[in-house]
């Protein structure tokens, strides 16, 4: 099972999934740990059986095991954060802003990983999520920490493709 699995199973009107695929994955901006990462992550998010299981095979290519956890740590923490604080904001009322989270957050850097790419990571998470508090938060900190603009749109990229290919693979599971 590989990313060359998920391509073959494209129908043809995904062409441009196909291609958009093969260039997120070349990782041009991204480094190898980055970039696999945020697939990994992204891959969970998105909840489809057949991604998960194609891109986690191939990530553990690219990924020293300490970072693919990692990565799945940041999908799993980020199921969290994404809805409470999306929902804080959809809510609209100022004063649950100050109101604590309490919720926990231990997976910010591990042996191997840095913080750049955890956050990095939860960008990816947050844009398929759609909660545009993380999404700001989170690329706030990789701008503070010296990451360029073209580095997290790239990320977004790579969000983006991953998510697509699950949409459509599932759209075309559920046609069969």
């Amino acid at each position: 099972m590989s990313v060359a699995t998920l391509k073959a199973a494209l129908p043809p009107y995904a062409r441009d999934l196909e291609l958009n695929l093969d260039s997120v994955l070349a990782g041009e901006l991204l480094g190898e740990q980055m970039l696999w990462g945020a697939a990994l992550a992204s891959a969970m998010t998105t909840r489809s059986a057949v991604v998960i299981r194609n891109i986690a095979a191939e990530a553990g290519d690219h990924l020293k095991p300490e970072a693919a956890e990692a990565a799945k740590a940041v999908a799993s923490r980020m199921a969290i954060h994404n809805v409470y604080f999306r929902a804080k904001h959809l809510i609209g009322d100022e004063a649950y802003a100050h109101l604590p989270a309490r919720l926990r957050r231990q997976v910010t850097s591990t042996p191997g990983v840095g913080a750049a790419d955890v956050e990095a990571w939860s960008v990816a998470v947050s844009a398929i999520t759609g909660c545009g508090v993380c999404l700001e938060s989170h690329e706030r900190s990789l701008r503070g920490a010296g990451v360029s603009r073209e580095v997290v749109d790239e990320v977004l990229r790579v969000a983006a493709v991953v998510h697509a290919l699950a949409v459509t693979l599932d759209a075309e599971a559920a046609l069969d």
